[in-house]
């Protein structure tokens, strides 16, 4: 389209200024084609956009044309005579729709403006050059297996960057070229549902469905775009347990014990996670009493267990029934049939090659003691409860009678005595016997014997103490001085009682009587007076005891009686038995003076020892003894009272003592090693630095030589002394009449005073310099 502008209304140009007043321009004029732009222009010429014209230009070329703003000069250029203005690259709507230009018209030779700044826009048109995209693809989808027909399981969106509001470029229609016939697209909107019913997740679970979305409406011509949807059914419980067998065999030998494992079994149930969970529980059989059930944790297993031992001979099968369930179960399928089942296992006995078995747990025999080699003491019976039956064979294990007291029959299990027995000894023997088959897997089994050693009157009664009785001297007749008692080794029983009686050889004795008190005790009597301890101090008294077992044994037994002196108390105050401690002739406490003696004159030997040697000085000087002696002279020029920095003796301390030499302190060495020859120079030496070299190599080659002086350094001037400063080179003058030339000759060591006496015309500045050299 062409048209011209006649007047463009804008405020600014128009209205202006104060209120009320009205600017006026000249009239001018611009004319153009219409400004829309294809995009995607690939032709081989220029696209022209348009032309401007202003109505002053009279055609004679003195108007110029000028472009400016959004791609001026470079996507779009302008004839500056005629106004034609083109573009002059491809244009893509989808990076930038439309441009905004400026145009002017000025005078060619001045550049004056001619018509104000007009301002226009270029809109590039679209075409369909975009597909459609799915930006967030692939997809991944769940849905529940089993779902009706037109479950909802996701939406897709496709993207086009055509135009929307332009054409059919962007108008977009979702179909599916994968996928069918299990799901569907609604066209529009890009939802896909189920399209088929009972869609099983254990036949089937995942698939793999292809969107496409094509733009122009789906029509012929369009662009189009395609994506990924994984769709994954998820599990519902939907499938009840099975068991793949009806009946399961299982075995088991008699010989296990309870808590192993008899044998497995699973019901299978395709269902996942809960859904698939199925508990087992033993529901009948005759084995419920003999066997229990368990679940493995890990494999999910019902695990039988032997809960009694069984016994082939006794039962040989058993049969239980199993029934595993659905724990948890979906209201949804239950109409589908009840979620367990049912499987039989038959559990046969196996025959095991058993050890023989006693017919008693344990048994207790009794025989007497002292009986004689060869006594039966009782039979053990054991026999092989295997359908074989084989023979048993019987032995005492050498560990449970160690000492040999009894011996076994191999063959009938009676036992007997090797020796005859002691039952003050040991009155109980505990032995094992051991019965094994003959002709099976060698087992054998051990039965507990105890043995009782019955009591035989064998023991003689004796004292039950062995006490001396002692007795005073005026002891008056009649007097009981002594009640005698018994004991028996044998066993006592509740009847069992001793008498008491003197020996036939002084049952006529002039000095003691016997009474028996009828209750196993007798009382010893005195039948005279005028007892001495001087004329007989110990009396022996021979008692025989009986006692009353069958056969009846007795026994003498002697009693000592001693002669002590007492007081008018009768309290005993010494018998014949002190001499025999005590040395003749001493008292105890003589003895006890004695010993103190000793004692005091030890601890003074031992106080003496210890101040000799706390007073003894050692004569040698050791090398980790650290030895200081202050030494301070007062003739040299120090800091009196205040100085403090005495020389060190323990420096002049000879290194050698290291080696082993350790010199005496207390006297003088008489040995002094010989110089070196030609170490000492000669007497009329002027050179006096070899002189002080020759002394020191001495000093340092003689390791015997204690340290009896010291060499004060100077290098140090103290403080605070009375007499002041003793050093004469204060009082030296640059006046001085002495003549110190010959410092000249004293060698290097002097070249330092030399040259500061030797020169009357240098002056000294610094005493402790001096002092220094």
């Amino acid at each position: 389209f062409n048209w011209q502008l006649a007047v463009l209304a804008i405020d600014y140009w128009l209205r202006g200024g104060k209120e009320g007043q009205v600017l006026y321009r000249s009239k001018r004029g611009w004319v153009w084609n219409q400004f829309f732009v294809i995009e995607e222009y690939t032709g081989p010429d220029p696209v022209l956009v348009g032309r401007l014209h202003s109505d002053v230009d009279s055609g004679n070329g003195n108007i110029k044309y000028i472009l400016s703003g959004e791609g001026a000069g470079t996507i779009f250029v302008i004839d500056d005579k005629t106004g034609n203005i083109h573009a002059t690259k491809t244009l893509d709507r989808e990076e930038q729709a439309q441009y905004t230009l400026t145009a002017q018209a000025v005078d060619r030779d001045t550049n004056k403006p001619l018509e104000p700044p007009s301002e226009f826009i270029v809109k590039v048109q679209d075409i369909n050059d975009n597909p459609p995209e799915f930006l967030h693809g692939p997809y991944y989808a769940r849905v529940p297996e089993m779902s009706n027909v037109g479950t909802s399981v996701m939406q897709v969106t496709a993207t086009d960057a055509d135009d929307p509001t332009y054409g059919n470029s962007a108008r977009l229609v979702y179909s599916i070229l994968q996928g069918q016939p299990y799901f569907s697209v609604e066209p529009q909107t890009g939802i896909i549902r189920t399209a088929l019913p009972n869609m099983d997740r254990e036949a089937r679970q995942e698939y793999d469905v292809v969107i496409q979305a094509k733009d122009m409406g789906g029509h012929m011509g369009g662009l189009s775009g395609t994506t990924e949807v994984k769709i994954t059914l998820t599990d519902v419980n939907d499938n009840p347990p099975k068991f793949p067998q009806s009946v399961y065999p299982m075995s088991v030998s008699e010989d296990k014990v309870p808590g192993e494992e008899v044998g497995r079994l699973k019901a299978k149930d395709p269902d996942l996670g809960d859904n698939g969970l199925v508990n087992y529980r033993l529901v009948d059989g005759d084995g419920m009493n003999m066997f229990e059930l368990s679940v493995d944790s890990e494999t999910r297993e019902a695990v039988i267990k032997l809960k009694k031992m069984v016994d082939f001979e006794t039962k040989r099968s058993y049969t239980l029934k199993v029934e595993g369930s659905n724990p948890h179960v979906d209201p949804q399928f239950l109409a589908w049939g009840p979620y367990k089942d049912e499987a039989t296992i038959k559990i046969s006995v196996e025959d095991a090659d058993e050890p023989p078995v006693f017919v008693a747990p344990s048994y207790t025999f009794e025989v007497e003691e002292n009986a004689p080699e060869g006594t039966l003491v009782g039979r053990v019976h054991a026999k092989d409860t295997d359908v074989a039956n084989n023979p048993v064979r019987y032995m005492i294990p050498r560990y449970t009678d160690v000492e040999q007291f009894f011996a076994i029959n191999t063959e009938d299990g009676m036992i007997t005595t090797m020796r005859p027995l002691d039952r003050e000894t040991q009155n109980w023997h505990n032995i094992s016997v051991s019965a094994t088959e003959i002709g099976g897997h060698h087992q054998d089994t051990k039965v507990r014997v105890n043995i009782k050693v019955k009591d035989v009157n064998d023991n003689p009664p004796e004292f039950a103490t062995n006490n001396e009785v002692l007795m005073c001297e005026s002891v008056a007749p009649g007097k009981v001085i002594e009640t005698v008692s018994a004991v028996d080794k044998d066993e006592m029983a509740h009847r069992q009682h001793f008498t008491f009686s003197l020996a036939p050889e002084v049952a006529h004795n002039n000095n003691f009587s016997l009474k028996d008190n009828r209750d196993s005790t007798a009382s010893i009597y005195v039948l005279r007076k005028g007892f001495s301890r001087l004329t007989q101090d110990v009396y022996y008294l021979p008692i025989e005891i009986n006692d009353n077992g069958f056969p009846a044994m007795s026994s003498t037994n002697t009693l000592t009686i001693r002669v002590c002196s007492c007081d008018s108390k009768n309290t005993i105050l010494s018998c014949n038995v002190e001499p025999y401690v005590l040395p003749a002739g001493l008292s105890t406490g003589a003895l006890i003076a004695i010993l103190a003696c000793i004692v005091i004159l030890l601890a003074i030997v031992v106080l003496f020892v210890a101040l000799r040697r706390q007073k003894k000085e050692p004569l040698i000087v050791f090398e980790e003894e650290d030895i200081r002696e202050n030494i301070i002279t007062y003739d040299d020029e120090g800091g009196g009272e205040e100085d403090t920095e005495a020389f060190d003796i323990a420096t002049l301390q000879n290194p050698d003592g290291a080696n082993g030499f350790l010199p005496r302190k207390d006297i003088k060495p008489e040995l002094q090693y010989p110089l070196r020859p030609g170490g000492r120079p000669a007497a009329n030496s002027v050179d006096v630095d070899d002189f002080i070299k020759t002394r020191i190599a001495e000093a340092d080659s003689d390791p015997t030589a204690p340290p009896y002086d010291s060499i004060q350094i100077y290098g140090y001037e103290g403080r605070g002394s009375l007499a002041g400063s003793l050093s004469s080179l204060e009082s030296v003058t640059t006046e001085s009449d002495l003549d110190y030339d010959y410092l000249q000759s004293w060698g290097p060591r002097f070249k330092k005073l030399a040259d500061l006496y030797g020169t009357k015309d240098c002056s000294i500045h610094d005493g402790d310099d001096g002092e220094d050299s």
